[in-house]
């Protein structure tokens, strides 16, 4: 599974050498226009060329953190840093939507975007032109086609990344060395969408589908990958975004189109489970796989970011139960991500997903567990202690890679788009709704009840089952923005949090104290999660304030200065907003 990771850095040091074209007025014929022919003259370089332009999904101020750990956060599931001091301009008011254009976590992560597309640009202006792209053998032409359909590819998802945080932005789709004029103003999003769907398109019928023949188990993109990120981007297509003419949520009159664009790559997907299908057991996406360092057998991960030990990705650092590594004696991990308690409670008890999704401890040096108070609860599915083997560096880049798409995913917005184009739910879109359900509830698969019948009642229990099924993953807050309910939930989340805090219905009956065993290396309840707490503490027990932990303070944190209208996307950064005179700072930023 890890073996793309030395494939990374020879391909930085490939294409590292064609980012002097951007000084292209140096010279009449660019330095790197002979390291570009020498590049693209076999499939070997070509190769690393594209793994070159995946390298960027890799780094901190990418899917190694920013993007996965911190731009995901606040939402109504869980937050990020708490104000623990000051606004600090810095991961705290990102969380809090307190956000300048100044602040410090906002240049990287819109900078390394750019850098991925300034690669990808590289590979697909030059991999079609290669002789050997139709002159080749069969073998090397079908290779290039892939390479070119995974360049198409990465391309689109540096630039949705880019949109659904900012919104219109600069866009150009050659080289800068091929740019007349690198001072680019805002391009629509509805333009950028139809370029990268369209690209999208042919990419799937550029690249293999997973395990066929001499199609490696790796991290590289595959077409069910492919058509997977084609409906999503289709349906935020389809969906709710800031505007900058009206500075409202808005979605455009053609929307359904994009609908049925999502609903039939999903289609096509399903159709091939021999490609991808749910693996049987939840827990094991991420414990057996994802943090085991291993590939899905069952390809449910459909699209995952590689990342190296010590070199790349804080999952599990950041996010996950705190945890010790053997001989040395401090505790690690910032456990930066904290479940909203309403959020663990809105899970059935019966649901398997809640305590993969939710970890309430932290390790102790003897792998035993410490309960810690409920507002203390942390993001779950990317644990130090569930990577296999072990961790033996204190380095905060564990190398756990991160989910961009899983088959889940593909049943869930095929239900979501069927349900809107036939105005209910179909025999079909039901059956793909409850496939996820029921693997969440596996053992009790007859307790999951009857599902909603009516458009409303369907949208509604598949806007609560995504966020069952996808907590912690970097998709909630951006599913709310595309539905135009981020504002609606993040207002309930604190209405419910006041009311749980308060103990008043339907939380009046939680246990204001947890008893927990101790010495126990896995998490045993001395008393039940949803009756009051009992006066007599077992033998062998210690206790971890519940419900009682809750104060105002924790529930004013949640999205604290969110501003409907203008909340939902991010500032430009300063920087570039100095560095480029045609870029516009918009949405009352």
């Amino acid at each position: 599974m890890k073996m793309m990771k030395i494939a990374y850095y020879t391909g930085c040091i490939a294409i590292l050498t064609m980012t002097v074209s951007c000084k292209k007025f140096l010279d009449k014929e660019p330095s790197s226009a002979f390291d570009e022919r020498y590049i693209f003259s076999d499939v070997p370089n070509a190769t690393s060329a594209v793994i070159g332009a995946y390298e960027p999904l890799t780094h901190q101020q990418a899917y190694g953190s920013r993007l996965s750990l911190m731009y995901p956060y606040d939402n109504d599931e869980m937050i990020g840093v708490t104000n623990t001091s000051a606004p600090d301009n810095s991961s705290r008011d990102l969380s809090r939507y307190n956000l300048q254009a100044t602040n410090a976590q906002l240049p990287g992560p819109f900078q390394q975007l750019y850098v991925g597309i300034e690669r990808a640009n590289t590979c697909i202006r030059n991999i079609p032109a290669m002789d050997l792209y139709s002159k080749g053998s069969a073998t090397e032409q079908q290779q290039l086609r892939r390479l070119h359909g995974e360049a198409l590819t990465l391309r689109a998802q540096y630039y949705f990344e880019l949109i659904r945080n900012w919104g219109d932005v600069p866009a150009q789709f050659e080289p800068s060395i091929d740019q007349p004029d690198l001072f680019l103003p805002k391009t629509d999003r509805d333009t950028i969408y139809r370029r990268i769907l369209n690209d999208l398109k042919l990419a799937a019928e550029l690249v293999p589908w997973r395990n066929e023949p001499g199609v490696a188990a790796d991290e590289r993109i595959t077409k069910g990958a492919v058509k997977g990120l084609r409906a999503r981007i289709a349906l935020f297509r389809g969906g709710y975004s800031l505007r900058r003419a009206s500075r409202k949520m808005e979605r455009t009159a053609d929307y359904p189109e994009y609908y049925k664009m999502a609903r039939d790559e999903c289609a096509d997907i399903m159709q091939r489970r021999d490609k991808h299908t749910l693996n049987p057991v939840f827990q094991a996406v991420f414990k057996d796989g994802l943090d085991a360092y291993k590939q899905d057998p069952y390809g449910e991960v459909m699209f995952e970011i590689a990342m190296a030990v010590g070199l790349t990705g804080n999952l599990g650092y950041y996010d996950g139960p705190r945890f010790f590594v053997a001989g040395n004696t401090g505790q690690l991990g910032n456990s930066s991500i904290r479940i909203i308690p309403t959020y663990f409670y809105s899970f059935d008890s019966l649901d398997t997903r809640r305590d993969v999704t939710a970890a309430p401890y932290y390790n102790n040096a003897d792998k035993t567990k410490t309960v810690q108070t409920i507002v203390n609860m942390v993001s779950g599915k990317f644990r130090a202690d569930w990577i296999t083997p072990a961790p033996t560096t204190t380095a905060q880049q564990l190398g756990i890679n991160w989910p961009v798409l899983r088959f889940s995913d593909v049943l869930l917005m095929f239900a979501e788009a069927e349900n809107e184009l036939n105005n209910g739910p179909t025999g079909a879109a039901i059956a793909a709704y409850e496939e996820v359900r029921k693997r969440g509830f596996k053992g009790n698969e007859n307790k999951i009840g009857l599902t909603p019948g009516t458009k409303e009642t369907f949208f509604q229990a598949l806007v609560a089952e995504r966020s069952f099924e996808f907590g912690g993953e970097g998709i909630r807050k951006y599913d709310l923005i595309r539905w135009n309910l981020l504002y609606q939930k993040i207002q309930e989340t604190r209405a419910n949090y006041t009311k749980m805090m308060n103990r008043e219905p339907p939380y009046n009956n939680l246990p204001q104290v947890m008893y927990y065993k101790t010495g126990s290396a896995t998490v045993i309840w001395g008393n039940s999660l949803y009756q009051p707490t009992p006066a007599t503490i077992p033998t062998g027990y210690a206790k971890a304030n519940w419900t009682s932990s809750i104060t105002t303070s924790w529930i004013t944190n949640v999205a604290q200065l969110f501003t409907p209208n203008r909340s939902e996307l991010l500032p430009i950064p300063q920087t570039s907003i100095e560095a480029n005179h045609k870029l516009t700072q918009d949405y009352g930023y």
